[in-house]
């Protein structure tokens, strides 16, 4: 008998001792919103837009100043935010323009060898759940065969869309697929009228059939250019709940009413035990939407009414936590994956852009204005609220610092680029640990942020910079995203260096006549390049014209082809 309730006090002990330890265990809740500027917040500086739960969350806990993006396209920086490492590390960096996915049917996507966040946590007893957007790959050789899907990288729930929303999932918005640029038309018509005239004038002899033919063939073109554009809504505009094709297309207008309602719900669910929850909105992104009761509501256009709205969701989130006594145990999170766009401009002439305050240029660049992002962190009793960071940090930094405060350690089996911050957030130090940073425009090493020790100076070097269309100096217009390649590029020998400390709008390349240690300063930075790129190792490249290529039997499809991938069974949902 005394054994028995020994055994049993045991039992009931060791319990006890797990449910002590779990719920010391702070939960996380990660928002990333897409493409949204540095200067559309009140807290940075906005003075137009309203933004008071995301002002109200930086008040409570730490606004970083100096956050950056490791990538200035969303599926980059989304695979360097989940793992903690540069995106040429997993493969997330290709050689050619296309840096991103571009088709829900692509084979390529973050590989099942990398450790996210997510991936540890679950190992922990967290419940994680990504809600939103995932844009890192779905298939890989079949159409349900799931390889990439956020379920492999350790989410247990997911509802939202494999791609990213486009202007194709919002009727009216025009295509991302400008293929009539690549079809030349005018020389086609030309030669054509040029034949028939010839022919006609008896200066050549051409068979009739023959002109026929070349005419059918443009109509041909014509039509088939036509009909993919048409399509594509059917075939990227996809919402999925865990592995389930629930929506397509998507109607967008609600889906971030939806997805918030998700989020609560998850939160509420797992209320009892820790857990993840990753919230990633497809607002600010082009197509720009935005629900009925927000519409209107800015003086910036639809753009500003989905800033409100997102502004909104974070709010309910807040709400909820506080609702169920979460609050003081959950790490808030608030970021964008890179700045925003300045290339959006409707198909009617709107302008669909935000604003990166004073920093140069936007998305798809590795000016300032690219990629220096929000940072918000609050964790009220753990992180002191109302402080403001000013030293850099990169939103890979939080693979690290989750992965610590979950109970796990951080792998050593591979290079992780992000460094614990709970240290810097709560001013236990006052140094950032990130003595150099670099920047990757696709798999080439575009430009080199140093911050030395002992120095307040952030020196930053451009070893070649985009090509900005001679109208307007802070956009690439002609291609909608700035590219990478060679013929779309400037390289600089010396390179361009700054001095961020002194000139964060990067108005003014140094010289060695305005800086004295010019040189010093960029042989230091080049030998840290050295040092980063011998301890970058080759791996398959998951953007590639192959991995990201349309290929129909990795097509996700509700109903069959022949129907066009067309079904609306989740409305009641969410």
């Amino acid at each position: 008998m005394k054994s028995w309730w020994l055994l049993s006090s045991l039992l009931l002990l060791e319990v006890s001792c797990v449910s002590l330890q779990e719920s010391n265990k702070p939960n996380f809740v990660l928002m990333m919103v897409d493409d949204l500027g540095i200067g559309d917040l009140g807290c940075y500086g906005n003075k137009t837009l309203r933004t008071p739960n995301i002002d109200q969350l930086a008040q409570e806990g730490v606004k970083l100043t100096h956050h950056i993006a490791a990538a200035s396209l969303c599926t980059p920086s989304r695979a360097a935010f989940l793992t903690g490492r540069y995106p040429i590390r997993s493969g997330i960096a290709g050689t050619r323009e296309i840096g991103v996915f571009i088709f829900t049917a692509a084979s390529g996507g973050l590989p099942s060898k990398e450790v996210t966040f997510a991936k540890i946590a679950k190992q922990q007893g967290y419940e994680t759940a990504l809600i939103g957007k995932w844009h890192l790959g779905l298939n890989c050789e079949s159409s349900d065969d799931h390889c990439h899907h956020p379920s492999v990288h350790g989410f247990n729930y997911f509802f939202g869309i494999p791609l990213t929303n486009m202007r194709d999932c919002q009727p009216g918005h025009g295509t991302v697929f400008q293929i009539h640029k690549y079809i030349p038309y005018g020389a086609m018509g030309i030669t054509l009228v040029t034949a028939a005239l010839l022919h006609y004038s008896g200066l050549i002899t051409i068979r009739r059939g023959l002109i026929l033919s070349l005419m059918s063939l443009l109509v041909m073109i014509t039509a088939l250019t036509a009909g993919f554009v048409k399509i594509i809504p059917y075939l990227n505009c996809v919402l999925m709940r865990n592995h389930r094709v629930v929506e397509q297309p998507y109607r967008s207008e609600n889906l971030t009413q939806r997805m918030t309602h998700e989020a609560v719900e998850f939160i509420e669910r797992n209320s009892a035990k820790p857990f993840l929850l990753f919230f990633s909105f497809l607002q600010v992104h082009t197509a720009m939407f935005a629900s009925a009761p927000f519409r209107g509501t800015s003086r910036h256009g639809i753009y500003g009414d989905a800033v409100h709205e997102v502004d909104w969701s974070v709010g309910q989130i807040m709400q909820t936590l506080d609702r169920l006594s979460l609050r003081e145990n959950t790490l808030v999170y608030l970021t964008s994956d890179q700045g925003a766009h300045l290339e959006e401009i409707s198909a009617t002439g709107e302008v669909h852009r935000g604003w990166n305050g004073i920093y140069k240029a936007g998305k798809s660049t590795n000016w300032e204005g690219g990629i220096r992002v929000p940072g918000i962190l609050s964790w009220p009793g753990k992180i002191p609220g109302g402080r403001q960071v000013d030293e850099p940090t990169s939103n890979m930094d939080l693979f690290p610092t989750v992965v610590r405060l979950s109970g796990a350690t951080v792998p050593e089996d591979r290079e992780i680029d992000g460094h614990d911050i709970m240290d810097l957030l709560q001013g236990r130090v006052e140094r950032s640990k990130h003595e150099f940073l670099f920047h990757y425009c696709n798999a080439y090493l575009n430009a080199v942020r140093w911050h030395p020790q002992n120095s307040s100076a952030v020196w930053k070097a451009f070893y070649f910079t985009p090509n900005f269309y001679p109208e307007n100096e802070t956009a690439c217009f002609h291609t909608h995203v700035c590219f990478c390649t060679s013929n779309y590029v400037t390289y600089h020998n010396p390179p361009l260096l700054f001095d961020l400390s002194r000139d964060p709008s990067e108005s003014t390349p140094l010289t060695p006549d305005t800086e004295p240690d010019f040189y010093s300063i960029l042989a230091v930075m080049e030998e840290a390049v050295e040092r980063h790129r011998s301890l970058v190792k080759p791996v398959d490249i998951q953007v590639s014209a192959g991995n990201v290529m349309w290929k129909p039997w990795l097509q996700p499809c509700c109903s069959t082809l022949s129907q066009l991938c067309q079904c609306q069974q989740d409305l009641l949902s969410g």
